[in-house]
């Protein structure tokens, strides 16, 4: 009986978190509300900025540079969602933009819209065009929800592991 029901719980499990992004019109297997990834990223955000080295941006050429680029980016989006009556697929979206002393040459961008440039990638970006080239790479990840799509392949791989450690009698 188990075998039985066991295969269509999976195939119906599946396709009931298979979603397709209205960006690129790609399948995504995501589990988890996107609200609840974006509170997530906030406290992960606050505990990374406390620990860090933020330059201000009244004081810095390069946080200022670095918000300009990110207004301008936000700006686009805001756009883009709106002409495509998209705009509440932004909501929950704060966007905020942080440069962060650090040597690595790294940025990325969490659900939400919190952006973090690192100071390690300034000399290799070299100017705002480069630098947004970036920073809009990081901010399509969170647009397209690669974090909710790699956290619920992680979720369903240990609990599908556990399904079939139990199925064969591990």
């Amino acid at each position: 009986m188990i075998r039985r029901i066991l295969p269509l719980f999976l195939v119906a499990f599946f396709v009931i978190a298979c979603t397709t992004n209205k960006i690129t019109g790609r399948s995504q297997f995501t589990l988890l509300p996107e609200a609840e990834l974006q509170q997530m990223a906030v406290a992960e955000y606050q505990t990374f900025l406390t620990s860090s080295k933020v330059v201000a941006s009244n004081t810095s050429k390069d946080a200022e540079m670095v918000n300009r680029v990110g207004q301008r980016i936000v700006g686009a989006i805001n756009s883009y969602f709106t002409q495509n009556n998209m705009k509440e697929d932004l909501q929950g979206y704060n966007w905020e933009t942080r440069l962060v002393q650090s040597d690595q040459a790294n940025a990325w961008c969490m659900p939400g819209g919190k952006i973090v440039i690192y100071t390690g990638l300034l000399p290799i970006s070299q100017n705002e065009a480069a630098l947004a080239n970036v920073m809009g790479h990081e901010v399509s990840h969170a647009l397209f929800s690669h974090t909710n799509e790699r956290m619920s392949q992680s979720i369903a791989a240990e609990y599908g592991t556990g399904i079939l450690d139990a199925f064969f009698g591990k």
